[in-house]
């Protein structure tokens, strides 16, 4: 580092009945990686938006570069040198990767010279692209590398990045690795958000904790365990989740070469899926996104209609069965999409509760609603799962994205399923409550149940899972015992390889 770029002053946010940001201060070095973390609800969205210029703080200044800072919007931020890749991707999948990237140009130069520049840029940083594909035929970590060579190409001093590493291989992450400490070296400083605390600890280096909207202290990654940074982030000492190790019974839930189209253009069809999963068996399912894991999941849940013989539930066929009649035999299922698909945005929680809980709770007797079976259940949900919500009757959509994320997990599991399939379980949520949800997983699973995660946080999946697998364009990798697994052996599955290729690594 050879100066500060960014002071942050006292800066300052409340909403009715929270305060988001509480007179937070620290500062940002040119050249410097600086880690930005807390739980969910700490504030963490809230200040680099105020940084991004999408929102106005209450009080508190910025400098950048020793001038006063303050930008009205993105635009603005944009033109003083301050980029951000978000964590969803703004891309349109019809478009191709010049066209998404002219999108967030002010003055764009011709195409033609816009796609040599995209190709210089992407080449100088390792990124390599090519400006005339679509993006809807793009992998996630191809997406992501369309946002930080948009962000790139407006030669910004300050990189924002949310979560950047969730879509990517390991092999993948490296890469990304290697072009941040590239852009470190010409004096561009990082702002880096993400929960993977060992990827803080190999990046970054300095860390602003925050706790409750106010920064609670600073460390050095390098010299602070992942543990410790975990118990800075939310006050007390960290859970560490717990298998019982007991043996598997028998099977559960088999899938004989299940293929199913995609119903999306951009989707990607299953391709003779094959696997068992047992009572008392936590099967873990990488991959990065867009290899078929929302068709896995409708498949299973019932949404997507696959030939009969396809699936077996306890020996019984269900694959011409539609989501209804497998809840009532006892697949349940979880979606990565908390609001829309998982959980319908304007209800209320106990409404919510009664959309999926209605059939093995009893919430309805001959075509009438059991209202206040129905409250009872979602508070029973709330008070397990320590939801953070003024109560039952408040909207989905009100709550932050852990909370609901820990409302639609123990929406399932209290339901006692004899097979219970979630994507992507503890997307976004902060270490404390991902250690409560992969507890109670665990603990469904030590009851009997057969479990399957999808996820994209391979430390998710070896720290829980009894076997591990990949998806890979809609194929699955065998399926490996997960303990001893090298992180070179899942980047080879998650990429395509299988078998002999991945055991001699």
């Amino acid at each position: 580092m050879t100066g500060v770029l960014l002071s942050i002053n006292g800066l300052t946010k409340a909403y009715p009945g929270v305060v988001a940001n509480s007179d937070v201060s620290f500062q940002i070095g040119e050249g410097e990686v600086h880690a930005l973390l807390g739980e969910n609800g700490a504030g963490k969205s809230t200040l680099v938006k105020m940084i991004y210029g999408l929102v106005k703080p209450d009080s508190g200044t910025m400098t950048l570069r020793g001038a006063p800072y303050s930008p009205a919007e993105p635009r603005a931020a944009r033109a003083s040198g301050v980029a951000m890749v978000f964590q969803h991707f703004s891309l349109f999948d019809a478009l191709n990767v010049a066209e998404n990237i002219t999108l967030g140009m002010e003055n764009p130069p011709p195409m033609r010279d816009l796609a040599t520049k995209i190709r210089e840029v992407s080449e100088t940083y390792g990124l390599p692209l090519d400006p005339f594909r679509t993006v809807g035929d793009l992998s996630a970590g191809e997406r992501q590398r369309v946002e930080i060579i948009r962000c790139l190409l407006q030669d910004p001093k300050l990189l924002i990045m949310d979560e950047p590493t969730s879509v990517l291989t390991p092999q993948e992450v490296q890469i990304l690795f290697t072009t941040l400490r590239k852009l470190t070296a010409e004096g561009v400083a990082i702002l880096y958000i993400s929960h993977k605390l060992e990827e803080i600890r190999a990046l970054c280096d300095n860390a602003t904790i925050l706790r409750l909207g106010k920064n609670v202290g600073t460390c050095v990654p390098s010299k602070t365990t992942a543990s410790e940074m975990a118990e800075l982030m939310v006050g007390a000492a960290l859970h560490i989740p717990e298998r019982n190790g007991g043996e598997l019974g028998p099977v559960l839930l088999d899938l004989d070469n299940l293929s199913v189209t995609s119903p999306s253009a951009f989707g990607t069809s299953l391709k003779n899926i094959t696997l068992q999963v047992r009572s008392g068996e936590v099967l873990g399912l990488g991959g990065v996104a867009g290899n078929g894991q929302d068709e896995l999941l409708g498949a299973l849940s019932g949404e997507l209609i696959s030939t009969p013989g396809a699936i077996t539930l306890e020996g019984q066929p269900i694959g011409a069965l539609g989501p209804v009649a497998r809840r009532r035999l006892g697949l349940l299922t979880a979606p990565e999409e908390r609001l829309g698909h998982a959980a319908a945005p304007d209800m209320s929680l106990t409404e919510n509760a009664m959309l999926t809980g209605s059939v093995r709770e009893g919430l309805e007797a001959n075509g009438f609603l059991k209202w206040g079976k129905a409250r009872a259940f979602a508070e029973a949900i709330i008070e397990r799962f320590d939801v953070r919500t003024p109560g039952p009757g408040n909207a989905a959509r009100a709550l932050s994205g852990g909370n609901l994320q820990k409302f639609v997990i123990g929406r399932e599991v209290m339901q006692r399923p004899t097979v219970l399939v979630v994507n992507q379980p503890t997307w976004g949520v902060d270490a404390a409550a991902a250690a409560a949800i992969r507890q109670a997983l665990l603990d469904l699973a030590a009851g009997g149940t057969a479990v399957i995660v999808i996820s994209q946080d391979l430390d998710e999946l070896m720290e829980i899972s009894d076997h591990f697998g990949a998806l890979n364009e809609g194929r699955l990798s065998e399926i490996l015992p997960a303990r001893g697994l090298s992180v070179e052996q899942i980047g080879l599955m998650m990429g395509g390889a299988h078998g002999m290729e991945v055991a001699h690594v």
